[in-house]
């Protein structure tokens, strides 16, 4: 038999060929084949496993979208989180694409997602101050909610079946309030493959960021770092737990390697991480400085080994005050660093630091810095260790010395933007406890000395000079009676102006203090010279003060003891505070001391597009300044053209970036509030008020008089009048803030002879609680007590109002209102559809989203109908009404009125109203509950005789 090569090859490529027509074929047939069940499939696994709105624009079915996988790819999709994030996006993506198993598909007609793809998207996971997350999305199907948990059984978070996820391009976010935890990653990009849908197998994931920011406390810690990671990590998929068996890391230079586990529960998560760089350079742990110090090392020397352990170990829940412990360990060894210019090099450097963060809690911080030694230039060194145990009680052990000549310091360094120069020299030694409440301080013996000190920066050409700064700390005994802090002298020369400063402060048990300042400065100058992000200080301020007495001299009235005299100018100055979202422009402060008052000369100032003329004085300046909890009095007139109380609120936008963290979470949290206004609680100051116009909240009050103070984080109100619609009003009331969000208030309204029209109109309160007023015109008085919440827009929260009082109408008519129209209509008399009353008072209560109206009686066309009953901000009716017929109105028709103010129903002949059911409202949590209908005996009894009819 002859061996034909032609032939075989030619039938070999003929067959191939038909082979791979056929799979081509296939691959175009089988996404034409399932279409509809697989669209339908996707649909309905989105329903039944996510909590949250699922959208996206169209779908595709295809092997090529990311072949060789047969994948259904979702256009423009976006995903909401879970509760309480309900309306913020935790997915958004170009495309998101589910790959689909192959063999299920066709031979069980099965859907079973096991891939997938994610490109150029946003997963913005977050957590609120509460613990709340957004990520709990996923309903695990096989989880029967209401079936026992066994003992031995995972604590379960999320579900997942999957053999290869790959995400590309993505913007990662994890921002949780609760951990005070902010990372932020760019160009994320993942790949993970095992064996995925098992319960329990090995994912190998390679993952790339080209950014990542790490914020704790709102503070960086890593900006832009570039992230390359290796792992292979075992995932229980039931619990959604995560064993780190072997992973690399590299954040720019430094190579990590770390072991763990991490699982996610519902209510939190586990964690145990060991993060380890062993044995690696002082370069590599440089090269995660932030990213303005990477040019700096370009031109610098560093040498040194290092050794860099993190850990993150413990349950993290909010709800049970559950948090991780933190800890970090670095050793360096034979450091040098010298900048290629400096003659000089900073060497011999050594560092053993071991710092603890049990439970994220600061009171239990643990720091102990056993080495901290370096040399500069020939006799230049610095030597310190110290050991510290809690925070607001601390143990401290402190021993710091050292003599250096700054000039070699910013040579070796090479310090970019910044000259020094000077000899700097200190000798500190400190051993005890330092406690606040128990007036406790370690005893202590020290020095701090700088001669012939310059400071230069690249931001503002002229350098501050000759800066001599000698101070000395003693305490012998630990406690604050022996505590001594003299300053004697500090100076500077700036702009050729020269500012003095010489203090001595002893016995901070009744701290006595001596001091003499002089001086003036170009605030705005001196400032760009340090050129701080977030300040934008501007103006002058001029002092010559000397302050000479005792806290206590001041406190107990011993005013002759006290020698304080002085002057302080200031011009043009811009100030901020952590509680109001704007700045403060002060354009003239002309501030006397004498003893224990500091007067306002003359002070003029606007915030935003308010402004404010004060005089009066303060007391307890001193005290205020020296204690942390000191309380600040004084009394003062206030003149101003316009306050507008709506620019105050804590969660405005504003140009004070450097907010509290709590009202920068809220902020987050609620971007569609304003917030209330917040006060600050150390002030004890009273005035009297003068204001041409005051706005809130839409509201215009004009000519507003009277006495206002803030107390104890409270506002009031003493005999104040403003005019409004055209007549005066007389307030007392009390504002008290409880949280950014959050506030209380009560207050007493006096307001006579007003258009009850104009009220509905431009009051919103008086519009949703006198819903009646829309079809009146006329004269009306009100005096009236109310308490209340309010929310987080500064309105009022109507559940939680409380209060009562009168509202007479001197001259009122009601034309058109439904009520009256039904009752005429009903009654078959005319004249009661236009009722026009004259010197009626009426009574009223409110309580719990309800409006009780005591008796009143009113003449129209000879009737005397006297109407009591209940109302609703809900706009519920059940009102009693007898229809006294004339003469005299000693017989009377019983009419009941329900339903609505829109939709009223009238029952002639009746006694049988409707129940309103009123509200409970918490306080704590500003919910609202709907008090359940309790049924009447009649209604028993109806419901009981139609069950038998049935």
């Amino acid at each position: 038999m002859k061996f034909n090569a032609k032939k075989i090859a030619i039938t070999f490529f003929k067959w191939t060929g038909i082979f791979i027509a056929f799979i081509l074929l296939m691959l175009f047939l089988i996404p034409l084949l399932f279409p509809g069940k697989i669209e339908s499939e996707v649909k309905k696994l989105a329903n039944e496993r996510l909590s949250g709105e699922l959208n996206f624009k169209n779908t595709k079915l295809s092997f090529f979208t990311h072949f060789p996988s047969l994948t259904v790819s979702l256009d423009d999709i976006s995903l909401t989180g879970s509760a309480p994030f309900a309306n913020d996006t935790l997915l958004k993506a170009d495309q998101v694409a589910f790959g689909i198993n192959l063999k299920h598909l066709i031979f069980d007609k099965e859907v079973k997602v096991d891939e997938l793809y994610l490109s150029e998207g946003l997963i913005n996971v977050k957590v609120n101050q509460k613990g709340q997350a957004n990520y709990n999305v996923y309903i695990n199907p096989n989880k029967d909610k209401d079936e026992p948990k066994k003992p031995d059984e995972p604590e379960e978070g999320t579900a997942i079946q999957l053999d290869r996820i790959d995400l590309r391009n993505c913007h990662m976010i994890y921002n949780d309030h609760s951990a005070k935890i902010l990372i932020d990653a760019y160009g994320f990009n993942y790949l993970g493959k095992g064996g995925l849908s098992k319960d329990v197998f090995d994912l190998e994931t390679n993952a790339d960021i080209d950014s990542l920011d790490f914020y704790y406390d709102r503070f960086p810690y890593l900006k832009r770092k570039e992230v390359h990671a290796d792992l292979v990590t075992r995932v229980n998929t039931n619990a959604l737990s995560f064993i780190l068996e072997k992973n690399e890391l590299r954040v720019n230079e430094l190579p990590v390697e770390f072991t763990g586990f991490f699982t996610i529960f519902k209510d939190g998560y586990n964690i145990g991480i060991d993060a380890a760089s062993k044995k690696t350079t002082l370069k590599d742990i440089f090269s995660i400085l932030p990213p303005s110090y990477l040019s700096w090392m370009e031109d610098t020397r560093i040498k040194g080994r290092a050794d860099l352990l993190f850990t993150f170990k413990g349950r993290y829940n909010a709800s049970k005050g559950q948090k991780p412990t933190m800890g970090i360990n670095l050793k360096v060894r034979d450091g040098f660093v010298q900048n290629n210019k400096a003659p000089a090099a900073l060497e011999d450097f050594q560092m053993y630091l071991d710092a603890k963060l049990p439970a994220l809690d600061m009171n239990r911080l643990a720091v102990n810095l056993k080495t901290l030694d370096f040399k500069v230039g020939d006799k230049g060194f610095f030597k310190a260790s110290l050991n510290t145990n809690g925070f607001d009680i601390m143990k401290v052990k402190a021993d710091i010395k050292g003599a250096l000549d700054l000039a070699d310091v910013d040579a070796a360094l090479g310090l970019p933007n910044i000259d020094l120069k000077g000899m700097l020299k200190t000798d500190i030694v400190a051993n005890g406890v330092y406690d606040a409440k128990k007036k406790l301080f370690p005893k202590t013996k020290g020095d701090i000395i700088l001669r012939n000190g310059w400071l230069k920066t690249s931001f503002y050409p002229n350098p501050i000079k000759d800066i001599t700064f000698v101070a000395s700390v003693t305490n012998a005994t630990g406690t604050y009676d022996d505590l001594k802090v003299s300053v004697t002298p500090a100076s500077f020369v700036f702009e050729g102006n020269p500012v003095y400063v010489n203090a001595t402060v002893s016995d901070f048990n009744d701290m006595y203090y001596k001091a003499r300042i002089k001086g003036e400065l170009n605030v705005g100058r001196i400032y760009k010279v340090f050129a701080q992000k977030g300040l934008d200080v501007t103006g002058y301020a001029k002092a010559d003060l000397r302050l000479n007495g005792r806290q206590s001299y001041a406190t107990t009235g011993q005013y002759s003891k006290l020698d304080n005299t002085g002057t302080i100018l200031l011009k043009n100055i811009k100030t901020t505070s952590e509680l109001f979202p704007k700045a403060f422009f002060i354009n003239e402060g002309h501030f006397r001391f004498e003893n224990e008052k500091m007067w306002f000369d003359k002070f003029k100032a606007h915030y935003g597009k308010s402004d404010f003329a004060l005089n009066g004085h303060l007391l307890n300046t001193i005290n205020y300044f020296l204690e942390s909890n000191g309380t600040l009095h004084g009394e003062f007139n206030l003149k101003s053209a316009l306050i507008d109380v709506d620019e105050f609120m804590a969660l405005k936008e504003g140009e004070n970036k450097d907010r509290k963290t709590a009202v920068a979470y809220a902020k987050e949290e609620n971007p569609k509030m304003s917030g209330v206004v917040v006060l600050p609680t150390n002030l004890d100051v009273f005035l009297i008020a003068n204001a041409n116009k005051v706005s809130y909240n839409g509201l215009v009050l004009d000519n507003l008089i009277g006495k206002a103070g803030i107390s104890k984080g409270q506002l009031f109100l003493e005999n104040t009048t403003f005019n409004i619609i055209g007549c005066t009003v007389g307030i007392d009331a009390r504002y008290d803030d409880e949280s950014p969000l959050t506030a209380n208030f009560d207050a007493h309204f006096r307001a006579k002879d007003f258009s009850v029209q104009r009220a509905y109109k431009e009051i919103p309160m008086f519009h949703d609680m006198v819903t009646a007023a829309e079809k009146a015109q006329g004269i009306i008085s009100i005096d009236y007590k109310i308490k209340g919440d309010l929310n987080g827009n500064m309105g009022p929260i109507y559940e939680s109002l409380e209060g009562g009082g009168t509202v007479s109408l001197r001259d009122v008519k009601v034309s058109g209102l439904k009520m009256f129209g039904s009752i005429s209509s009903k009654t078959g008399q005319d004249g009661l559809d236009n009722p026009h009353m004259k010197d009626i008072v009426v009574k009223t209560t409110i309580d719990n989203n309800l409006v009780r109206i005591d008796d009143f009686t009113f003449k129209v066309a000879g009737f005397r109908p006297s109407i009591k009953g209940t109302t609703s901000f809900d706009g519920l009716l059940d009102l009693r009404i007898r229809l006294g017929l004339p003469p005299g109105g000693i017989i009377g028709i019983p009419i009941v009125v329900v339903g609505t103010h829109s939709d009223p129903k009238i029952k002639v002949f009746s006694k049988t109203g409707q129940r309103i059911n009123g509200s409970v409202y918490n306080e704590k949590t500003n919910t609202v509950i709907k008090e359940e209908k309790k049924e009447t005996p009649l209604e028993k009894k109806k419901r009981e005789q139609k069950e038998k009819k049935n």
